[in-house]
């Protein structure tokens, strides 16, 4: 059985976007929208401070692992055309042996509805497939979360789960969908 690859790109470019590593002068542009609650409704957490922001991104400074099991691709999300972050991408390793891959997205939702999310996950999509040699690529969002649910859908992904409140989101129960797609089935 062959293992997912540790080639991680340093950036890619797609028609519009550029996803590229985090950067220490990305905070004010990454807070900017971690610390929105209507952002935060659907990731099961409290807002990011500007703080757990900064971290987050200095901790991946070294560069990104990608051969064991929590393994994080964490990309900024940047207009081609224009400076600043719009938003950001994960792809989180979730077998090594199996070769499955968690994926995620998080966008200002200034930038809603004009495709970026779709773009970006797609260019994550065809690097977990393409150069990563991950086999099934998977999403867990937020019943709730109808964007994120158009995105999957766009992406070819199918439902395989509806878990019902499986999650306490503070007061409220949450329920997750689970989408995902195997590496045949990929139509870059």
């Amino acid at each position: 059985m062959t293992s997912v690859s540790q080639r991680v790109p340093e950036s890619i470019a797609t028609e519009r976007l550029v996803l590229r590593p985090f950067a220490s002068g990305d905070v004010d542009d990454r807070y900017a929208y971690q610390r929105l609650p209507e952002v935060a409704r659907y990731l099961y957490r409290p807002p990011l401070t500007r703080e757990g922001c900064a971290e987050s991104i200095a901790a991946r400074a070294g560069g990104t692992a990608w051969n064991a099991e929590g393994d994080v691709v964490l990309l900024a999300v940047c207009r081609a055309d224009e400076p600043g972050v719009i938003g950001e991408v994960a792809l989180t390793l979730r077998g090594a042996h199996t070769r499955q891959a968690e994926i995620g997205w998080i966008f200002d939702p200034r930038c809603s509805g004009r495709g970026y999310a779709t773009e970006a996950a797609h260019a994550l999509v065809s690097l977990a497939f393409d150069g990563l040699g991950v086999h099934r690529i998977f999403a867990r969002l937020d019943v709730l979360n109808t964007g994120s649910v158009r995105v999957c859908e766009r992406l070819g992904m199918r439902r395989e789960a509806h878990l019902v409140e499986n999650d306490l989101d503070g007061e409220r129960w949450g329920s997750e969908y689970v989408y995902a797609m195997l590496a045949h089935e990929w139509q870059d």
